[in-house]
């Protein structure tokens, strides 16, 4: 049997693990009360998973990594921030498309599709 500390730290990864896997099945439901089920089992997993870090560093038995530059988390929050910028800017003008009933990327996509040459 693995050393109690080993032990604790296979659980968190594997909480680690659990959270990434809810949080790509919220993402990826169609169904209201599936995404709000699998938000729920987000929240209470990182809650979970929170407490077990908060014991295993608080008994020394988790080396946490090496503390981030500032100046590059600072760099990829900004770039988070544009990148998610240009999709709510995207998302909203490709709803206003199909909600005034433009069919020109349709055909533009229709037109462009007979001039691919195959090899």
């Amino acid at each position: 049997m693995l050393p109690e500390e080993d032990l604790l730290n296979v659980i968190l990864a594997d909480l680690k693990r659990t959270v990434r896997e809810y949080t790509t099945a919220t993402t990826e439901s169609a169904c209201p009360s599936v995404r709000q089920m699998f938000t729920q089992l987000t929240d209470s997993t990182l809650q979970l998973q929170g407490q077990l870090f908060q014991l295993l560093s608080s008994q020394n038995m988790y080396t946490a990594p090496s503390k981030a530059i500032r100046t590059e988390v600072d760099k990829k929050l900004q770039e988070a921030q544009q990148t998610q910028q240009q999709l709510q800017q995207f998302t909203q003008q490709r709803t206003a498309q199909m909600s005034s009933g433009s069919q020109a990327p349709q055909a533009n996509m229709q037109q462009n599709a007979g001039n691919h040459t195959y090899s």
